[in-house]
């Protein structure tokens, strides 16, 4: 497949009027023939329904639903895409447990029914790019003192309930990577995600397309919902230390993520984009390739505001899992791309642009 610095041609981007599609239309939609973004606008992430102020003129905002046959076939029968970056999707991990069909519904029957559109158009694109999640893996891969591995399964309401964090006695937990951990989601969230790539691998394969998979760690940065209360703990914490409250830390404090910066998570999306895969998929892990304890995150969010120290609370999560984050190498050599961001950058980053919005 050839290769561009460019997006080029005609590009659907589903959900891409939230985070991630307003940062990534900003690198991309200019270079396109036609950047074409079809989004519901749900109140949750957008107040009063309204589009962000800062897509871009080049931008065609269609307002539709990906589970709306009717929404998709307008678009896809009039665009045709070349590409489609499929972004629309829900996110929230405990709102999962709770609203399960309305995530079953956007992120599996949306993915279906774009597939479905497409064949209703007699069309397959050249290429389409997923967003996926590290909660694919779940807890991914531990490792006994004896050096033995396993993997785990979710940790049970009766083991949180009692204080009991971690998995196995003295085990520690092994980054994810695509190479060495198979997915294994412990949430209905993660469960989602992994079926529309399942979905799109087995679509593409047979009409003899390309799918990219790029597993996203923990994405935070400017132009991230503030509103949304499943939008992530960045954005949470940084709300709080703005107030001089005290951040809240959940368990013991030494859950671990990979926290990634919206520029490197939309650099990843252009790597992806410009270059087509050579095999029918390439599915990557995008993070910072860093493990943080939210203590640590929360200690640097704190020193930016001069707020008072975090404290542990103990609370859980049901369905949550202690420990993920990635390793980068692979993606790095794959995608000709590298994270630049470090946590102490992107934090003040995201403060900088937050102030912008609040004072």
């Amino acid at each position: 497949m050839p290769s561009s610095t460019q997006a080029g041609g005609r590009v659907l981007v589903t959900g891409g009027a939230g985070f991630i599609g307003t940062t990534l239309a900003r690198e991309l939609a200019d270079s396109a023939e036609q950047w074409v973004v079809l989004d519901n606008l749900h109140p949750q992430v957008h107040p009063g329904s309204q589009p962000p102020a800062d897509l871009p003129d080049s931008v065609d905002l269609r307002i539709g639903d990906v589970t709306s046959a009717e929404d998709l076939d307008a678009v896809v029968a009039d665009l045709r895409p070349d590409t489609v970056v499929h972004l629309a999707a829900e996110t929230g991990t405990a709102q999962s447990l709770s609203e399960s069909t309305r995530h079953g519904m956007v992120n599996v029957v949306g993915t279906t029914q774009l597939l479905d559109a497409l064949t209703r158009a007699g069309h397959v694109p050249g290429h389409v790019v997923l967003t996926s999640s590290r909660a694919v893996y779940g807890e991914g891969v531990w490792r006994n003192a004896d050096g033995s591995t396993f993997q785990p399964g979710l940790r049970t309401h009766a083991q949180l309930e009692a204080g009991t964090w971690d998995h196995g006695d003295g085990a520690a937990h092994v980054p994810n990577s695509v190479a060495g951990t198979h997915p294994n989601p412990t949430n209905v969230y993660g469960a989602t995600k992994l079926a529309q790539e399942q979905i799109l691998a087995a679509w593409t394969g047979s009409h003899d397309t390309r799918l990219s998979v790029l597993r996203l760690q923990n994405v935070y940065g400017p132009r991230q919902s503030l509103s949304n209360p499943y939008t992530g703990i960045v954005s949470l914490f940084s709300r709080l230390a703005r107030e001089g409250t005290s951040i809240p830390l959940y368990e013991d404090g030494e859950i671990t993520r990979d926290f990634v910066y919206i520029d490197d998570v939309v650099s990843a999306l252009v790597a992806a984009i410009s270059r087509r895969p050579a095999d029918h998929v390439r599915t990557v892990d995008v993070g910072s390739g860093v493990r943080t304890t939210i203590g640590d995150l929360a200690r640097e969010v704190a020193r930016y505001h001069s707020a008072p120290e975090p404290h542990v609370t103990g609370q859980y999560r049901d369905g949550d899992v202690r420990h993920a984050s990635c390793t980068v190498e692979d993606t790095v050599r794959r995608l000709d791309w590298e994270p630049r961001w470090s946590l102490r950058d992107g934090v003040a980053g995201l403060q900088e642009w937050i102030a912008t919005q609040l004072d």
